[in-house]
């Protein structure tokens, strides 16, 4: 299959640079598998959508404050560090744009909004597109949530704001620590950014039960597809955990029949990684899986998606779960019919 096979044109006005005024009051095009059809509706309607028993699985990650602007301490010229796990207090690996000029040795200083000196750092090795730097005091969340910025992802245009601190934040994340990955995401589980508390609690009310995951995303969440064929892609690999207590709760569901709705492909990636001989495997582990037509899910029965990127492997992911062509008609109609994209954009309930 051809990478080609998954481009559709879509108008720039119509990538979501700001979220919804308010949370939770997105559009959705509710999409059903068995009958190729659809319903323009409202991501608060998602508790009537949804059959009362359904279990909904969240990732319940979060975002760390991991962009951190700096200049070349010998030519002055801007930098930016996108920081991804801590290897000790010091040390970062970091992915960094012109990689190839970022020779170990090389040395950049860091200052706050007021031009006061914050770090400095000097790379000191490679792996593979990646650079290690250490920096010259310990670098943890406390520091990055004082100093660092959203990592924002490339297709919004613009410099972070205060708004973004709490919107391109889940409801429900949990606190960044030293679990897996170092313990939060470098870019937003961004289907779970549609929920609120009141609309959570409503899903509770209807009878629906909720369970949360942990995969902490990487910045290979937004890498290009860059071979023709797409079965000669190599997926980005990201770490999860799941609790027993959550393992038990969706193999019960399982059992009995029950609908597990995955919120964000983040979920569908590690349930569909984790199940093994019929259990769901709890602790944590790290999963490489790239999901394309063709691949036959195990656990995930249903999805609630944001609308993702031409040619993209989330885009494959969601024309796995449906048929490509009819995904691809309904992004179409989605453009039609003004509908925001990305991360900031509205959402899409596969059933």
């Amino acid at each position: 299959m051809k990478t080609r096979d998954f481009f559709f044109d879509l108008p720039e006005h119509l990538i979501a640079q700001f979220p919804p005024v308010e949370r939770g009051q997105s559009r959705l095009l509710v999409l059903d598998r068995a009958g190729a059809c659809r319903e323009h509706r409202w991501v608060k309607d998602l508790p009537s959508l949804l059959e009362p028993d359904s279990l909904l699985v969240f990732n319940k990650s979060r975002v760390r404050k991991a962009r951190l602007p700096g200049v070349s301490a010998k030519t002055g010229a801007a930098v930016e560090f996108l920081l991804l796990t801590r290897q000790d207090e010091f040390v970062w690996k970091v992915m960094v744009k012109r990689s190839k000029r970022r020779r170990p040795g090389s040395r950049y200083r860091f200052t706050d909004t007021a031009g006061t000196l914050i770090a400095e750092a000097e790379i000191t090795g490679a792996e593979g597109e990646y650079r290690l730097v250490r920096f010259d005091r310990p670098i943890d969340d406390l520091w990055l949530d004082r100093y660092g910025h959203i990592p924002l992802p490339p297709y919004i245009r613009r410099s972070d704001t205060p708004l973004d601190n709490e919107r391109y934040q889940t409801v429900y994340a949990a606190a960044a620590g030293h679990g897996p990955g170092g313990g939060a995401s470098a870019a937003a589980p961004t289907a779970g950014l549609h929920f609120t508390r009141e609309i959570l609690g409503r899903l509770e009310s209807a009878g629906m039960e909720t369970a949360f995951i942990t995969l902490h995303v990487g910045p290979g969440t937004f890498l290009p597809v860059r071979t023709e064929r797409i079965e000669d892609h190599t997926m980005h690999e990201e770490v999860f955990s799941i609790s027993q207590d959550t393992a038990r709760r969706i193999e019960k569901a399982k059992a009995a029949g029950r609908r597990i709705v995955a919120v964000g492909t983040t979920s569908v990636r590690t349930l569909e990684s984790a199940w093994k001989e019929g259990r769901l495997q709890s602790g944590e582990g790290a999963t490489s899986i790239f999901i394309y037509p063709g691949y036959k899910f195990k656990v995930v029965d249903a999805l609630f998606t944001n609308f993702h990127t031409p040619e993209s492997t989330l885009l494959m992911l969601v024309s796995a779960f449906a048929d490509r062509e009819f995904i691809l008609e309904s992004y179409r109609e989605a453009v039609r019919e003004g509908y925001r994209f990305f991360s900031y954009g509205d959402a899409m309930l596969i059933r």
